[in-house]
This record gives C-alpha cells, sequence and structure tokens, in this order.
C-alpha cells in the first residue's frame, strides 16, 4: 500500500479534519523532498531533527509552524508507521516573539461594520459579539442556536472542544431569518433527492438519516450543492470563508484603519472589551473555549488604559 494511502486511512479513522489532513500531508511531503524523497521507514528521529532545523534556519518559520510539522511526523512515524520508539530531539528550535494581539476600539469595530452588510456583516457580529473564530462561525448549525436561552454552542471548536457562548441580541433577528433561509434550501434540495451534509467524526454512522433534518443543516448554507471531498457525495456545505475575509479587509480599508487587522481582530477586540468593561477574566476564558487562563491574560495587555494605565508627567 503507498504511503499516502497508509496516512489517508490511518488519518480518517481518527477524525482528525480535513484542514488537518491536508496540512499534515503537507508536510509530510515537505520532508520527504528534503529527505530526496527517502521512504520513512528507513528514516527516524534524527532525520525529523535535521528537517525541523531547517524549518528555522533556512526558511525562518513561526514557531507555530515548526510545531506543527513536527506534530505531523510525530503521527506520520507514531501512528501510520507504528513507530512506537521514535525519539525526537536535539533540533533548533523556533524562537516566540512576543506580540500583543491587534484589537479595535469600538469606534473603529463600529466604523469597520458600519462598511458590511448582508451575510458578511451578521458574521462579523458574531464574532465581535459572541468571541467566534471565523470557522466556527460559518460552521455553525440550525440546532446550535438558542434563541429561547439566548446562546450559542460551538461545537468541535480548536481542539475539538465544546463550549457555549452568549447569543448577542443584535443577531437575533438576522440569525433567524438566515435559517429561514437554510429551511428553504434544505427543502429544495430535499426535493431533488439531495439529503446530504457534512457530519463531523463518527456521527454519520451514528446518525446515517441526520441529512433529512433541519436541525443539521449549516445557518451559513451554501447556495450551491458541492461533492464532499472525502466521501464523494453532493450535498450542501457552509459558504466559503474567503469571501467574508475579502469584505472584511475591503470594509477595514474603506473605514481608513491603518492596522494589521482581520477576522481574528474582532474576536481578540470581543475579549478586550469584556475586560475594558470590568468582567471576570474567568469568565472570558469560558467563553473564548482558553484552556489555559494564561492565553487570556494577553488581553490584559491591550486595556484601553494607554501604558500599562501609567499617566504621563507631561499630562
Amino acid at each position: 500500500m503507498r504511503l499516502q494511502e497508509q496516512f489517508l486511512i490511518a488519518i480518517r479513522t481518527s477524525n482528525y479534519s480535513l484542514s488537518t489532513e491536508r496540512a499534515y500531508w503537507s508536510w509530510i511531503r515537505q520532508f520527504l523532498s528534503y529527505h530526496n524523497m527517502r521512504h520513512p521507514q528507513e528514516m527516524g528521529g534524527a532525520e525529523i531533527s535535521q528537517f525541523l532545523s531547517h524549518l528555522v534556519m533556512s526558511r525562518n518559520v513561526a514557531v507555530n509552524t515548526q510545531q506543527q510539522a513536527l506534530s505531523a511526523l510525530v503521527y506520520l512515524f507514531r501512528d501510520v508507521l507504528n513507530r512506537d520508539n521514535l525519539v525526537v530531539n536535539h533540533w533548533k528550535n523556533a524562537k516566540r516573539p512576543k506580540k500583543l494581539p491587534v484589537v479595535f476600539s469600538i469606534l473603529e469595530a463600529k466604523k469597520v461594520m458600519s462598511h458590511l452588510k448582508g451575510t458578511a456583516h451578521l458574521v462579523v457580529l458574531l464574532m465581535y459579539g459572541a468571541g467566534l473564530r471565523l470557522k466556527e462561525a460559518l460552521r455553525l448549525r440550525v440546532k446550535d442556536v438558542d434563541f429561547g436561552r439566548s446562546e450559542i454552542t460551538v461545537r468541535e471548536g480548536k481542539g475539538s472542544k465544546d463550549r457555549v457562548t452568549l447569543l448577542p441580541e443584535k443577531a437575533v433577528a438576522a440569525l433567524q431569518e438566515h435559517s429561514e433561509h437554510s429551511s428553504f434550501l434544505h427543502n429544495k434540495a430535499m426535493k431533488q433527492g439531495v439529503c446530504f451534509v457534512h457530519m463531523p467524526g463518527a456521527l454519520a454512522k451514528k446518525y446515517p438519516h441526520a441529512g433529512k433534518e433541519l436541525a443539521w443543516q449549516y445557518v451559513f448554507a451554501s447556495s450551491q450543492l458541492s461533492q464532499d471531498p472525502r466521501s464523494g457525495q453532493v450535498g450542501r456545505h457552509h459558504i466559503n470563508e474567503r469571501g467574508i475575509q475579502r469584505s472584511v479587509k475591503d470594509a477595514i480599508k474603506k473605514a481608513g484603519i491603518h492596522k494589521h487587522a482581520s477576522c481574528h481582530t474582532f474576536r481578540h477586540s470581543f475579549a478586550t472589551h469584556l475586560l475594558e468593561s470590568g468582567y471576570d477574566i474567568r469568565t472570558v476564558q469560558e467563553l473564548l473555549g482558553h484552556a489555559n487562563v494564561n492565553t487570556t491574560m494577553i488581553y490584559t495587555h491591550v486595556l484601553n488604559r494607554g501604558g500599562r494605565g501609567v499617566k504621563s508627567p507631561v499630562d
């Protein structure tokens, strides 16, 4: 069996996401290319260390990039090739630069949102109003929005964790409208005999008829049917994230804001503005879905108080 086939069987059995599958295979290909296409069975920890050092010395990659490459190669050797005795050490570590997140002021956030409309405006409203990541917003299913309790349940967020966050009042009417539109598209597809929807993990086997239920349809459903890259079945997926990213970039430019900002800046702003309003950092940690409060602590450094809250002598 070819290496790629072995890899695909292993990673899909492990229920990894499609984006992780593609990222891991890309790193494996680069690793093999670096070692002149030698078969990994002939290599081990020493070759992995050489490749990781090469990424830093020749390509100057960031620490998170190097960590992802390491994770991909460890997965290859341990989970695909069953090399449990793999030992990787003594490689050149990428330095972790201390960078503060880019944050909008409340006025800047409103200015950017004023240049957005329709679906893009609603997605940004959820990122800024509920702290969702872009993919988390687009992957929302109809069943995940509880209008009665004003809650949004985020399924399989970063680290495959679920969490509950708030539903902004300003987003209620637009979300209901999108859910109704999703219902219309679903009924239309059902009449055409199309009832497939992507299910996470092993839920496709547990709920084989879930595609027929509106509850499992995406709130931000695409108007076009598409083919699932893994199963090959035709169904309705959520809209593409690139369209939202382009709309936000254009809106930032029109608002005249000269910051290195993106969709994720709204999530950073959500956390910072909650802390500015006096909310407890543990509450903000839970809403963001951070495993460690130290991750949330970074937002205390960008609160709108000037240089660490110190008043300048000239003032």
